[in-house]
Parts: C-alpha cells; structure tokens; sequence
C-alpha cells in the first residue's frame, strides 16, 4: 500500500515538474526563420509580327493575256516566279483593270486602237489564281470596270465574294467605296480615287476622312494621270498633297501604265503610278515594266518601311522580278 502511494506522488511530482517547464515564464522565445517565395517566372509575349503588304498595279486578263492563259493551261503560269513573295505577303493588293464576267470576249484577235480592243472582260478563271497569290483585296475604281455594264460589274462581285475575296473602289454606285482590313489589333483603311467617275475627287475626301475615323492607318488607291507620262501633272499632284492633307498615310497609283516619280509629302509617301502589272502593252520598255511596292508595318510603332521592285513583262513568258530600285 505504502508502495502505491509513493509511486503515485514520485508520479505527480514528475508531472508537475513537465507542467512548470512549460507555463515558466523563461525569457528565452522560439525564433522563426522566415520563408521568401521566389515570384513567378515571367515569359515575355512575343512582339508583334511585322505586317507585310504587297501593292502592285494594272492587272488585264483580255486580249493577247487571255490567249497566252489558254496555251499554258491557266493565268497561275504569269505568276510563277512571283508566288513565293506573294505568300510572304500577308496581302497582295492591286488593280483589276476591268470586270470578271461570263461573257465572251471582245478584244480578243482586234486590231491595236480600234474600239473593241479596250473593251475587256476576264473570264471567272482568274478568280482561282488570284486567290492563289494572295490577292485578297481588289481594287475596282477605274475606267474599265463598267465595259459591261451594270451586270458586269455585278457578275465580278459575286465572282469575288464566293471566292473569298475582297474589293474596294468607286465605281460610280457609291457602294462598297472603301474597305477596313484588320490585321491583328491594326485596322487598315483603303479608300480609291477614280479620276473617271463623276466628282470622284470629292468622293475621295470624303472617303479619306471616314476611314480615317475607323482605322489606325489609310491607304490611298488611285486611278488617275495621263496615260504614258512619265510625270504626273501639276493637277495630280496637287490632289495627292490634298488627300494626304485629309488623312491619307500613304498613296498608290495607277493608270498610266509607266512607272511614275514619287514623293515624300509630309512625311507620306506617294507613288505617283506602279505602272503595269500584267498587261498585254509589249510596245515600249516602259509600258513592260512596273513597280511592286512591299509595305512593312511595325504593327507597335505603325512606322512604314518600303521596298521596291520591279517587275518585267514579255509575251509568252512569266512575269521576272528584275532588281531592287534604289
């Protein structure tokens, strides 16, 4: 019994010993180191892929063109030694110097000069190529596009829809006068002068201010000059320094069929004429080259970048890039 007892005490008092050591008011404290997290690792979005359109000028389907595309298979075999710039390009704009139609030619086998010889139409063919080489964006704004009226120009754009392709222009029905193409978060206004539409240069202000409300930049396409001059004229150029005073960032040219000058007006650039694009002119050196211009755009600055090229023509033969202008 006396043996129990003792043991229970030797118990308590070791309990009570245990409980004073740790409710003691020890002036030692428990330390803690403290833990630092690394932040997360951070990867940079990649920058902005530079944005690449090529501009060229008067495509013409008819004529000694519709012949050679019959004996070669199809219009892809023009563009053979151009293909690989084209798919580059994240657009291929130019001019479609005349109505995509299920009507016959009239050209065709004519006389030089006479009145059927400028009287074209291009068969729904060229819609296949043309998609192929990145010509997504079309303009129609020109003298040529009305050769077959209303109807032929309502055959080109349904031809152009059902392929996927774009167009912009003032063909006189004031409808569809100018187009946004977006790119990423960069929007891109063109808007087309034509010299032959009843106060198409008005239309062209104010088409210029109305794209210029929509996009981040406004492209200038126009049909305009005198045919073979290797200058524009007084007039032409004071219509350029007036569109780029409405908005305008830079401006392309065609009709003359010849290279033209260009100029640097505040700060814009304006081509005055490509020249040919594709066309059956084999007359004169002039009328069988023409200007590719290839725009970069830093999608981030929106500064401009150019690169020009040009481009020869020959009957029966694929169109050459021929050198790099200075």
């Amino acid at each position: 019994m006396k043996k129990r007892i003792f043991l229970g005490g030797l118990i308590l008092v070791i309990f009570g010993v245990l409980l004073g050591v740790i409710f003691s008011d020890s002036k030692e404290e428990v330390s803690f180191a403290p833990v630092f997290l690394s932040p997360p690792t951070l990867i940079p979005s990649p920058a902005p892929k530079p944005i690449k359109i090529v501009f060229g000028g008067d495509l013409m389907f008819d004529r000694n063109i519709r012949l050679q595309a019959e004996k070669f298979g199809d219009y892809d075999f023009f563009f053979t030694n151009l293909a690989p710039l084209f798919q580059e390009a994240d657009l291929v704009v130019a001019n479609l110097e005349g109505p995509i139609t299920s009507f016959a030619s009239q050209s065709v086998g004519t006389l030089p000069g006479s009145p059927k010889n400028f009287i074209f139409t291009f068969s729904p063919t060229v819609v296949e190529t043309l998609k192929k080489n990145n010509f997504y964006l079309l303009n129609l704004g020109n003298n040529h596009i009305l050769n077959f009226g209303p109807e032929g120009l309502t055959q080109t754009k349904n031809y152009l829809e059902t392929a996927g392709l774009k167009f912009f222009g003032n063909t006189g029905d004031n409808e569809e006068r100018y187009f946004i193409w977006q790119k990423d978060n960069l929007k891109i206004g063109f808007v087309n002068y034509n010299q032959f539409v009843p106060n198409g240069f008005a239309a062209a202000q104010e088409d210029v201010l109305k794209a210029r409300s929509q996009a981040d930049l406004v492209v200038l396409y126009a049909h305009w000059g005198e045919e073979y001059q290797e200058r524009p004229g007084q007039t032409i150029e004071e219509q350029a320094h007036q569109l780029i005073e409405a908005g305008a960032d830079l401006i392309i040219g065609s009709h003359p069929h010849v290279i033209q000058s260009t100029e640097l007006y505040q700060g814009k650039k304006i081509y005055y004429s490509l020249g040919n694009f594709l066309f059956d002119q084999y007359f004169s050196p002039e009328t069988q080259k023409g200007l590719l211009v290839v725009l970069t755009i830093d999608p981030k600055t929106r500064a401009f970048s150019f690169q020009d090229l040009t481009v020869q023509m020959a009957s029966g033969a694929p169109l050459v890039l021929e050198e790099k202008l200075k």
